[in-house]
């Protein structure tokens, strides 16, 4: 089995950046310079507007030496096996697990990334990396047949992280939040990306890359205590996997 290759991104934005501005510098470092066919799956979007969405995404990423491929449920697993890497753009994690399990694709997608070709997710696309979708921020429009994910990673992932107590809100905090997962799942570990920042996987390290601190939630030896660790730019988080 060749090593994985894998980036997830917090999100297409990061503060007032347009589209895909920020991680556009972390995808061409990912991928580098040699020209290669990315099988673009975009179940996450709601409106079902599938051609646009992919549009949106090459125009973000115009000029870098990439044939962007728009995976439609007739044709998604052909585009899939003729491609070099794998993109999951964000939207609603609910729907995008959905439609992968509706499809079939859960082991194809797993087969092609385990096999060595890149695997870029943002926001929902980064959220099915891990082994279940328990740590996403969104509603659950619709069910899918298992919270089981890709599993490529080991741990979970909680995009868009934000740790923000409103006034006058008295529903639970982010961390909180995650705490209460990582209670009910001892052993497992969930990595909070802030909007611009990333998790690289290349050459059997892993990586956490962006100017804010990314938090690691975790429980030492499965004792009833929950640790929460900053986490910086360049952070080596190989332990994990």
């Amino acid at each position: 089995m060749l090593s994985k290759r894998i980036l997830a991104l917090s999100s297409s934005r990061a503060d007032n950046s347009s589209y895909l501005e920020y991680a556009a510098w972390y995808i061409k470092n990912f991928l580098g310079s040699k020209a290669i066919n990315i099988a673009f799956i975009p179940f996450a979007s709601v409106d079902n507007n599938y051609t646009d969405y992919t549009n949106k995404v090459g125009i973000a990423l115009k000029g870098f030496p990439l044939t962007i491929n728009v995976a439609m449920p007739e044709n998604v697993r052909s585009v899939i096996e003729k491609s070099d890497a794998i993109m999951v753009g964000g939207g609603n994690t609910f729907k995008l697990l959905h439609d992968i399990y509706q499809l079939n694709l859960l082991e194809i997608i797993r087969n092609k990334v385990n096999n060595g070709a890149p695997y870029i997710g943002w926001s929902a696309g980064a959220n099915i990396i891990g082994q279940t979708i328990g740590t996403t921020n969104d509603m659950p429009i619709i069910e899918p047949k298992s919270f089981n994910a890709l599993g490529l990673f080991p741990f979970q992932i909680n995009p868009h992280y934000i740790n923000q107590k409103l006034e006058g809100f008295n529903g639970e905090t982010r961390d909180q939040r995650l705490e209460q997962f990582v209670k009910l799942n001892p052993g497992i570990s969930i990595v909070a990306l802030p909007e611009g920042t990333a998790l690289q996987l290349k050459e059997n390290k892993l990586k956490f890359l962006g100017e804010k601190p990314g938090v690691l939630f975790y429980d030492e030896k499965n004792f009833d205590i929950i640790l929460r660790k900053e986490i910086t730019g360049e952070t080596d988080l190989s332990f994990l996997l």
